[in-house]
C-alpha cells in the first residue's frame, strides 16, 4: 500500500539511520539518508518526500532549526524520533507543528505504525463527504485544505485530523482521550499534552484571522467545537 512512498531519514548516527532505512525497506518504501540537518534540508530543496522523520540533536541545523524551516514552506508529515524524553522538548516541537513524536529507543513495530498511520492520513481519499464547515470554516478533505472566513489555514496533518473530527462531532464535550485515540495508533494513558499542543496551535492560527471563539476549553473533560 505504501511501495514507492519517498521518505527522508535525517538522523547523525548512521548505525540507527541503518536501523530505520531496513524498517521502511521491508515495507518497500524508498528511505533517503541525511546526517546533519543542513544536509536534510538540502534534500528537501532539491527532492520531493512523502514523509521525514527526524533527529533533533543533529550537527549543522539542529532538529529544531530544520522544523521552523520546513514549516514555513511546507506542511509536509514529520515524526520526530529523539533521545530527549522530557516532556519539555515534546511540547515545544509539537507547537513547532511536528506530527508525531518517538522516543528512543524505539520498537520497530511502533516506528512502522506511526509512519503508516501519517502516510495514510495524507493520503486518504473518502468517499462522502469531500467538504464541511462549521460557522466561518470550511475544509476540502480530499484537498485537505482549510479556509477561515475565506482566508487560508496552513495546518499540520495532526492539527487537520483533530479539526475534521471536531467538526464531525460540534458542541460536544470531547475527552482527549477520545480526541487522542481517534487519531494516532496506540492507548492514550492519561500523561500526554499531545493534545493540548496540537489544540493550542490550532487556537492560535484561528486567533489570526478571526477574534471569534471556536474551541472551548471544558475544564476536567477536555475540549468543544463552538
Amino acid at each position: 500500500m505504501y511501495e514507492g512512498k519517498r521518505i527522508l531519514i535525517v538522523e547523525d548516527d548512521q548505525e540507527i539511520s541503518r536501523l530505520l532505512r531496513v524498517i521502511l525497506e521491508k515495507s518497500q518504501m524508498e528511505p533517503v539518508a541525511a546526517y546533519s540537518g543542513t544536509e536534510g534540508l538540502l534534500q528537501l530543496q532539491n527532492n520531493s518526500f512523502d514523509l521525514i522523520l527526524l533527529d533533533l540533536m543533529l550537527p549543522g541545523k539542529s532538529g529544531e532549526e530544520l522544523i521552523k524551516e520546513i514549516r514555513e514552506k511546507s506542511a509536509i508529515p514529520i515524526i520526530v524520533i529523539s533521545a530527549k524524553v522530557d516532556i519539555e522538548n515534546k511540547v515545544q516541537v509539537l507547537k513547532m507543528g511536528v506530527d508525531d513524536y518517538i522516543t528512543k529507543p524505539f520498537h520497530q513495530e511502533e516506528v512502522m505504525a506511526r509512519v503508516e498511520v501519517q502516510l495514510r492520513k495524507a493520503s486518504f481519499q473518502p468517499m462522502q463527504p469531500t467538504k464541511m464547515g462549521w460557522r466561518g470554516l470550511k475544509m476540502n478533505i480530499e484537498k485537505r485544505s482549510v479556509t477561515l472566513n475565506e482566508r487560508g489555514l496552513q495546518l499540520t496533518n495532526a492539527e487537520f485530523d483533530i479539526l475534521v473530527f471536531f467538526i464531525n462531532n460540534p458542541e460536544r464535550a470531547l475527552s482527549k482521550k477520545e480526541i487522542y485515540e481517534s487519531i494516532w495508533t496506540g492507548t492514550y494513558y492519561g500523561d500526554d499534552n499531545t493534545i493540548s499542543v496540537h489544540v493550542s496551535n490550532l487556537r492560535k492560527k484561528i486567533s489570526e484571522i478571526t477574534t471569534e471563539e471556536y474551541i472551548k476549553t471544558i475544564w476536567g473533560v477536555g475540549f468543544m467545537l463552538v
